[in-house]
């Protein structure tokens, strides 16, 4: 044939895909490259998903199962303590035992701003869970001082001292019957000599509220003289419903002029404040020269013999309308009282008999 001779012909030239340059890989798509990046992706968060899951559900397990406290304990949380102090605290205390986990959780809640400080009481195997609400409920332990009516200043003072919830020294023992007797909350480590002003800040206010409203006609200047008679009252009889007669026995012979003769004073003379005597009056005791002694002075002795209570003020501020002078002791833990002295040595004669046959 006349044509020009090519050689041979390559089907793969012919249909336009003759085969790269040697060394040069063959082209892919994009489209299989981004469908294999998005199955990595999605199994990448489908991993991440269930790891999630699967923390949380341990840490919500660990949240809240029982902890390891053994025994009832309580733990003192500082004030402006933040939440890995306090989460410290309460596993070095037993109280938690993962910190971490208590950490984490009081901050995904946000209940670590509300975190309270004080004293908290945690029952054994408390979860975190609780142990958290439990601070973030501010309850604390109610601490409290119960002060008894009747006691000296000296008295309040050794009390207070041997309170072990309470810290600080008392430097001087206040003057009796500025301090109201009552029971007195406080947290651990109160000053105590912050507990005693609040007790002279209630005996305070109590007294000017019931002076406001005292019965007319009382034998009293001022509010230390009824004061001082409360506190006889308070001492000579521990029954609650005699405290307005008594008192009206008293406010009667003051009105008379007659002496008191009340055996309390007698013996806060011979103690001087100290507390109990210990031991039964004697008739030599009765003539001691001593200003408290009510039988050798007239009117009132010149201060309190104790710290009455509300209920006594209450009493000689409002005492009750009689005509009697004269009690004593009935045997069965009140008194009998009387008109008349006639009247009263019976009454006498009568306690000596039931004194004489219990002893």
């Amino acid at each position: 044939m006349n044509s020009e001779n090519t050689g041979p012909t390559d089907p793969a030239e012919e249909a336009g895909t003759a085969p790269l340059p040697e060394g040069k890989p063959p082209r892919r798509g994009r489209g299989g490259l981004v469908r294999r990046i998005g199955r990595t992706v999605l199994l990448t968060l489908l991993l991440v998903s269930v790891l999630a899951v699967a923390g949380g559900y341990w840490g919500w397990e660990r949240f809240t199962e029982p902890g390891p406290l053994n025994e009832a304990r309580s733990v003192v949380v500082p004030n402006g303590a933040g939440v890995r102090a306090i989460a410290d605290r309460l596993a070095s205390a037993g109280v938690i035992g993962r910190p971490e986990i208590f950490i984490l959780a009081a901050r995904v809640t946000g209940m670590h701003a509300s975190l309270k400080a004080g004293e908290f009481a945690f029952d054994p195997a408390m979860s975190q869970r609780a142990v958290l609400e439990k601070l973030v409920s501010g309850d604390t332990v109610d601490r409290f001082v119960t002060v008894p009516e009747g006691l000296t200043s000296m008295e309040i003072v050794a009390l207070l001292r041997a309170e072990p919830g309470l810290s600080g020294a008392i430097d001087e023992v206040p003057p009796d019957g500025t301090l109201l007797p009552e029971t007195y909350h406080y947290e651990l480590d109160a000053d105590r000599a912050a507990i005693l002003e609040r007790m002279r800040v209630a005996m305070d206010q109590t007294l000017t509220g019931l002076w406001e409203t005292r019965a007319p006609n009382l034998p009293f200047e001022n509010p230390r003289q009824a004061v001082t008679l409360a506190s006889i009252v308070e001492k000579e009889t521990g029954v609650a419903g005699e405290r307005p007669m008594v008192a009206g026995v008293f406010v009667n012979r003051l009105r008379r002029g007659m002496r008191l003769q009340s055996d309390p004073t007698v013996v806060y003379a011979l103690t001087e404040g100290a507390g109990a005597l210990g031991r039964m009056l004697t008739r030599r005791d009765w003539k001691l020269d001593h200003p408290y002694n009510t039988y050798q002075i007239d009117g009132l002795p010149p201060g309190p013999i104790a710290n009455p209570g509300r209920a006594a003020l209450a009493a000689v501020l409002d005492p009750a309308e009689t005509k009697a002078l004269y009690f004593v002791a009935d045997g069965s833990g009140g008194h009998a009282f009387a008109e008349t002295l006639k009247e009263h040595n019976r009454n006498v004669a009568k306690w000596r008999r039931v004194r004489d046959s219990a002893e």
